[in-house]
């Protein structure tokens, strides 16, 4: 079996601005991927947004993100997954997939032993 991460970017501004209802709906949609993909996810966590990071740059320390984009990693899952169409079924049940302000990246883990 091979590790996968998936990276969920989006616009935190969106994300924010979601309603309670909206909100509801988004955790569903997230339960029901960790319900399909069962003892496949190996971790995961919706993280703080972009604008609490803190960026180690050579021998400086920022206050946020480095780089200036709209789309922000918000959060991530690692799955363990026979192969990357596997990966991908699972993948098309996260809500970022379908809203217009978001995506997944899937990324192989690299296996060094």
């Amino acid at each position: 079996m091979a590790k996968y991460t998936l990276l969920i970017y989006g616009d935190s501004a969106q994300w924010e601005a979601l309603t309670a209802e909206q909100r509801r709906e988004h955790d569903a949609a997230h339960e029901e991927f960790r319900r399909a993909a069962g003892d496949r996810v190996l971790g995961g966590q919706e993280l703080e947004p972009s604008p609490n990071a803190t960026t180690l740059r050579g021998s400086a320390t920022l206050d946020g993100p480095f780089l200036e984009t709209k789309e922000a990693l918000g959060g991530f899952y690692l799955l363990e997954a026979d192969d990357l169409d596997e990966v991908l079924a699972l993948a098309k049940l996260l809500p970022e997939v379908r809203a217009g302000h978001s995506g997944v990246e899937i990324r192989p883990v690299v296996d060094h032993g």
